[in-house]
């Protein structure tokens, strides 16, 4: 995908998120440190040396510091970095190495300042336990060469800053490392929450629709004989509302499906009427508060698909309030074991703050009511 938004399988358009300015631009926040880079340089311009040494000292700190830009570069730009084997830290790691050792035995004491950049190049590319390896030696190496070799006596004070500057770039390894962990985890439960809600609203969408059809189908086919006019008119509904199930089913899956609880009303009467049951169901959605109205609509879809294919009733109610909804039917009743619709009703109750109790009516049936 070459363009800054894809298209997903389902359709719909996901863009993606921005570029975070941390990781595009590290690389040069890396490359600032590069500015101590001088003491070498100016050694080099400085002391006389033959012309072997001095051709040799500036390869060494060309290809140095190519290597160490080029391998806080790659690991900023994802692309060029899935180009390159998996091992190309190591590999950078290793160069950095025989660079530092070969500019401080041509240079001295004025190139030991490599060791910090290998240092940091190991520690924030390198696998952690090689990273770990590659700075302890090269603290170790520091320390011993300011201890028992005169000529690097004057380097001393490389040990404590080597010492300081590893800590903190391990504490920032640490935290980007967790940083890193955080960020998959929180992708990871994004999508099996958006797997949740797809399989959710496939549920309540198809679990009406397809039983309102099946009722309709069985009325239509006790009509086909007795009145074909009114078995006509049941087949060409049960075809309309195939249409519209198949038009939900892609609008919730693409995200875009919202329940209005003006058409789940209608809808609920239609289907008890279908199913042969006394619908006593309001016509106006208006006395619920308009911020649960969209909950209440799934809860109504889900519950009076119920009542239709478990509860054997013959007649159910539906009642409204500002926080309150009530289904009630005089079906069979009962203990309910909850199964993925009450479930999915369930977790977006919870979700919008409200209570959901399923019971026995008083007088037989399912009393099913969500209130806040």
């Amino acid at each position: 995908m070459s363009s800054a938004t894809a298209t997903s399988p389902v359709g719909t358009t996901r863009h993606r998120p921005p570029p975070d300015p941390g990781a595009r631009w590290g690389w040069a926040m890396a490359c600032v440190w590069l500015v101590f880079m001088l003491f070498p340089v100016l050694d080099l311009l400085q002391t006389p040396r033959p012309l072997s040494q001095q051709v040799a000292g500036w390869v060494v700190v060309t290809l140095f510091v190519a290597v160490y830009v080029h391998g806080f570069v790659i690991a900023d730009l994802g692309w060029m970095q899935r180009r390159l084997p998996s091992w190309w830290p190591v590999a950078g790691t290793a160069v950095l190495l025989v660079l530092s050792a070969a500019g401080v035995a041509l240079q001295g004491l004025s190139s030991m300042g490599l060791f910090i950049y290998t240092s940091a190049y190991a520690m924030f590319l390198a696998p952690l336990r090689l990273a770990s390896v590659v700075v302890g030696a090269l603290v170790a190496t520091t320390a011993a060469l300011a201890a028992f070799v005169d000529a690097f006596s004057g380097g001393a004070f490389f040990v404590p800053v080597l010492v300081a500057t590893v800590v903190t770039m391990a504490v920032a390894r640490v935290l980007e490392d967790r940083r890193d962990l955080f960020r998959e985890l929180g992708e990871e439960m994004a999508l099996v929450a958006e797997r949740e809600r797809v399989a959710r609203d496939v549920h309540d969408v198809l679990g009406h629709s397809l039983t309102v059809v099946v009722a309709k189908a069985e009325l239509a086919e006790r009509l086909v004989d007795l009145d074909p006019e009114r078995a006509k008119a049941e087949i060409a509904s049960i075809r309309s509302l195939s249409r519209e199930a198949l038009g939900e089913v892609r609008a919730t899956v693409s995200g875009l499906r919202v329940a209005r609880l003006g058409d789940e009303l209608a809808s609920a009467r239609e289907a008890l009427t279908s199913a042969g049951i006394v619908a006593d169901v309001p016509t106006d959605p208006d006395v619920v508060d308009p911020r649960r109205r969209i909950v209440v609509a799934w809860v109504l879809r889900e519950a009076v698909t119920n009542v239709v294919r478990h509860s054997g009733a013959s007649r159910c109610s539906v009642e409204l309030g500002d926080a309150r909804l009530v289904v009630a039917d005089d079906g069979r009743g009962g203990p309910h074991a909850p199964g993925n619709g009450l479930r999915g009703i369930g977790e977006r109750v919870r979700a919008a703050g409200g209570t959901l109790t399923v019971s026995c009516g008083p007088e037989g049936g399912t009393r099913l009511e969500v209130a806040w």
